[in-house]
């Protein structure tokens, strides 16, 4: 049955990104987006999709048995990632296109850390499952989905900022990269595996 292992697994990674137990993913995502604007959409949709080639990437290695890591060194790696994009706004003084592009590379890259933290757990269920194929585009697509989901929520706030108040576009940057870094580095702290 492809279409329901594929409805199945869709759910699962749109789960990944939106439900509460996904704030880690959400707050890389919020870093990620954040020094963005309304215009830059198209851009901010590559960003995410090299975001899924990473986690994609992993995952698939790891379901294949090919990788395995330590689920405690994964979980402080994660934030560390987050902590690491948030800082990356936090002293950056020009938002031209040009000067943001080590964003794909970061988002590819901390990509295959983030996918490393659901392997395990999707492993054991993909292995078991005759359609490993269908699954993993599933979970992909739906977390693709539920990315792109969160960044029009995004984009769509700072629209309404940008257009509706008078903070500025680096007053909110440092807002939102300082927020996101707090949260981050104290969960980074609580996950410190040795």
């Amino acid at each position: 049955m492809p279409l329901q292992d594929f409805i199945f697994y869709f759910k699962l990674g749109w789960a990944h990104i939106i439900s509460a137990d996904a704030l880690d993913h959400q707050l890389f995502i919020l870093a990620l987006v954040a020094i963005y604007s309304y215009v830059n959409l198209k851009q901010v949709l590559i960003l995410v999709t090299a975001f899924t080639i990473g986690h994609s990437f992993t995952l698939l290695l790891s379901v294949l048995d090919m990788i395995r890591f330590d689920s405690k060194w994964v979980e402080f790696l994660i934030p560390c990632t987050i902590v690491i994009t948030a800082i990356s706004n936090l002293f950056r003084k020009n938002f031209s296109l040009k000067s943001i592009k080590i964003n794909y590379f970061l988002a590819l890259g901390f990509g295959l850390i983030h996918g490393m933290g659901f392997a395990n757990s999707i492993r054991i269920m993909l292995a078991k499952d005759q359609n490993i194929g269908w699954g993993l585009f599933g979970f992909n697509v739906g977390l693709e989905a539920g990315q792109v989901f969160m960044v029009i929520i995004i984009l769509l706030i700072t629209f309404l900022i940008f257009n509706y108040t008078r903070i500025k576009r680096m007053s909110w940057v440092l807002f939102i990269s300082a927020a996101v870094f707090s949260l981050a580095l104290k969960m980074a702290l609580e996950r410190i595996p040795f």
